[in-house]
């Protein structure tokens, strides 16, 4: 039976599928819970997608954890995006006076038999404003420790090498 990553994103499932290979992207539009524990969102986008269809199941949330605001948006990234655009975010991070930030991805893995299991990639950097064309959602004001460019301003190829989602992923990978 096939693995089914629950995606609506093709970067993200472009992204996954050049790490863990056979898998299948299900653009189920799932209900996402406001919940600051992105384990329970997860949770609950599996327990829905088990209503539907049969099979092993991969979700994933990426979060964005402002060191300055107390670790929010975190999962509410997503609401925070619509609401005041990645500028926005650069100015919340500029306001509280601390741009350091953590990205992190957590994939949950939902077997045939309903057996969930969770790996998490993180990585740290510094919120600045937007810079780069590429990627895709906050990815032009995040850059990742050690570089000088934003994750908009790398190649995919060169992000999917420093990726949470990569280091999460892998973990996966290795778990299968």
């Amino acid at each position: 039976m096939a693995t089914y990553f629950l995606t609506g994103s093709a970067e993200k499932f472009a992204e996954m599928r050049a790490i863990l290979g056979a898998i299948e992207q299900l653009d189920f539009d799932l209900p996402e819970i406001q919940e600051l524990d992105a384990k329970k969102v997860i949770e609950a986008k599996l327990n829905e997608a088990r209503q539907h269809r049969r099979g092993a199941f991969i979700v994933e949330d990426t979060s964005l954890y402002l060191d300055g605001m107390r670790g929010l948006p975190g999962p509410l990234i997503k609401w925070f995006l619509r609401a005041v655009g990645a500028e926005g975010i650069f100015t919340l991070a500029d306001a509280f006076g601390n741009n350091d930030a953590e990205a992190r991805t957590i994939i949950g893995y939902a077997a045939e038999d309903g057996a969930v299991a969770f790996f998490e990639g993180a990585v740290k950097g510094t919120i600045v404003k937007p810079r780069g064309a590429g990627g895709f959602g906050w990815d032009s004001v995040f850059q990742p420790e050690g570089l000088s460019r934003t994750f908009a301003e790398l190649s995919p190829e060169e992000k999917n090498a420093v990726s949470m989602r990569r280091l999460a992923a892998e973990k996966l990978a290795a778990f299968l």
